[in-house]
């Protein structure tokens, strides 16, 4: 403004002050982008220097430069750079994803601080032995704050950034193709198959919901309205919009959405209504384990047999709640668990399976009881946890902090996430996932059962097509696929209402009177 004002009374004069002016600042820029093309202080060795970081703070001998964390954006969907990593194969009925590489991402966290990175993946991360990390350093398949990593010994510090390349194999799920029940621009609901998860989590990412939505249909940026459990099947809702999101979303908190399921139990269920109000407590945060518990959370359940065939029977259930496992934890509570529940229906709850809360275990000794049971069955990944249990271990011994903390954190409920869009895999998650080969696998690398290296060649020469690793000890054997008992649950979301909308499937097949189990 002043300038303007001096170019009006004297143009000639300020015009020449004007023009120096700006030729001072065109040669100060000139200066400055020189300088900045010179090497950074903190790289020079020369003598009497003190090293220097980013914005010129200096560093003492031997500190390593720690860039600022950078903002996380919640916003962001995955897109299709992140659709275009592998590919999908249909076999045995299977829908199966190719290997691929994949960047594990985490900052550093706090009980990390001061540690090698030697001791973090000794202690944290037995996915793999030591061995194979410093294999994965010297191809700088690790990286720390971007640069490779050339010494495992290397001390980590508050917000360090990790990153680990990784040769990653994702089980299979059902190939049963994922049904779109109605797409208005607002709301996109689904029929979702048993055995695919709702979004990434674990080992799961392209056999995902929302992957296979974006890949094979191009549908992204969706904003979850609830969640089904892996092994569920049925009604899925899914938000279009962020304002739609919100409206759905204020109808779950007021309990106006109705939600009914079916499931087949074992045993001959009551006829005629039968009310649960027993309140429910999350064990295990992990594996979302849940139990009747007098401190737990107040719910209801609302069941009502439709069919029973002799040995199992068909139930219709109406949860006005929304608890973690609350349809599962209340039909063991009666007695009548559902009829494949992995969880519920383990004999690690003792001779009753929990019928009337009856468990003769602390929540710690229940929860290792369930870990050790499917372990000897070699059936972990049933429970979505680790191979070998570590971390749900470390998690009992923490279970009465995580208690506490259930009572004052807002937990969400059952089934239902956070009401938030899709992150972006770029996102940093938690690290026990993260840094894993197998994300939640922390276990030695597997070996060939009986030891026969032929075997295990021939299983290799069998692999799917794809990218091989020499790495990677997954690519040296062949898994057999699941079971369809190990794929499906008994237990599908029917129907979910709302004002002005209303939205089914039809009964599963298994939901049928004249039903029979497969042998």
């Amino acid at each position: 403004m002043e300038q303007a004002a001096a170019v009006t009374v004297a143009p000639v004069e300020v015009s020449s002050s004007v023009s120096m002016e700006k030729t001072t600042k065109k040669e100060a820029t000139e200066t400055g982008k020189r300088k900045s093309d010179e090497p950074d202080v903190s790289e020079s060795s020369g003598r009497g220097k003190r090293r220097r970081g980013a914005g010129g703070k200096k560093l003492r001998p031997g500190e390593r430069y720690i860039p600022p964390p950078q903002k996380r954006n919640p916003g962001v969907s995955f897109c299709q750079e992140h659709f275009d990593e592998t590919s999908y194969y249909f076999e045995g009925g299977l829908r199966k994803v190719r290997p691929y590489y994949f960047d594990f991402k985490t900052y550093c966290k706090g009980r990390w601080i001061g540690k090698s990175l030697l001791e973090v993946f000794e202690s944290e991360f037995r996915a793999e032995s030591v061995e194979y990390y410093q294999r994965a350093c010297k191809e700088g398949r690790i990286r720390l704050n971007e640069t490779p990593v050339e010494d495992l010994s290397v001390v980590l510090r508050n917000n360090d950034h990790m990153k680990n390349t990784v040769h990653r194999h994702e089980p299979p799920v059902v190939g049963t193709a994922l049904e779109v029940l109605a797409d208005d621009g607002e709301v996109l609901v689904v029929d979702k198959p048993a055995s695919i998860p709702v979004h990434p989590c674990g080992r799961f990412r392209h056999n995902t919901v929302i992957f296979i939505l974006g890949k094979e249909r191009g549908i992204s940026e969706l904003h979850t309205v609830h969640r089904l459990d892996r092994l569920t099947s049925g009604v899925l809702l899914f938000a279009r919009t962020l304002e739609t999101s919100k409206k759905l979303d204020k109808l779950v908190r007021d309990r106006q959405l109705e939600k009914e399921y079916v499931c087949r139990v074992e045993g001959e269920f009551p006829e005629g209504e039968l009310v649960c109000e027993e309140p429910i407590l999350v064990v295990s945060f992990k594996i979302g384990l849940c139990r009747v518990d007098p401190k737990g959370k107040e719910c209801r359940t609302i069941f009502q047999r439709l069919s029973f065939n002799g040995e199992t029977s068909v139930v219709r259930c109406l949860p006005l709640t929304g608890r973690t496992h609350q349809i599962r934890v209340h039909l063991q509570y009666l007695g009548f668990p559902i009829l494949n529940d992995p969880i519920y229906g383990s004999s690690a709850w003792g001779p009753h399976r929990g019928k009337g809360g009856l468990v003769g275990k602390s929540n710690e000794e229940l929860l290792q009881a369930l870990v050790e049971e499917h372990r000897s069955q070699e059936s972990l990944h049933l429970l979505d946890i680790p191979d070998d249990g570590i971390g749900v271990e470390k998690e009992a011994q923490k279970n009465k902090t995580s208690e506490k903390e259930d009572k004052s954190a807002g937990t969400s409920e059952s089934g239902e996430r956070p009401r938030t869009q899709i992150d972006s895999s770029e996102t940093v998650t938690d690290v026990g996932q993260d840094l894993n080969t197998n994300n939640t696998s922390l276990v030695s690398p597997p070996t060939n059962s009986n030891g026969n290296q032929a075997e295990a060649a021939e299983s290799a020469r069998k692999a799917p097509s794809g990218i091989r690793d020499d790495l990677c000890s997954e690519c040296k054997l062949m898994r057999p696929d699941p079971t369809e008992k190990e794929l499906i649950m008994y237990l599908h979301a029917l129907r979910y209402k709302g004002p002005d909308f209303e939205y089914s499937t039809p009964l599963p097949n298994w939901a049928k009177e004249d039903w029979v189990e497969a042998e």
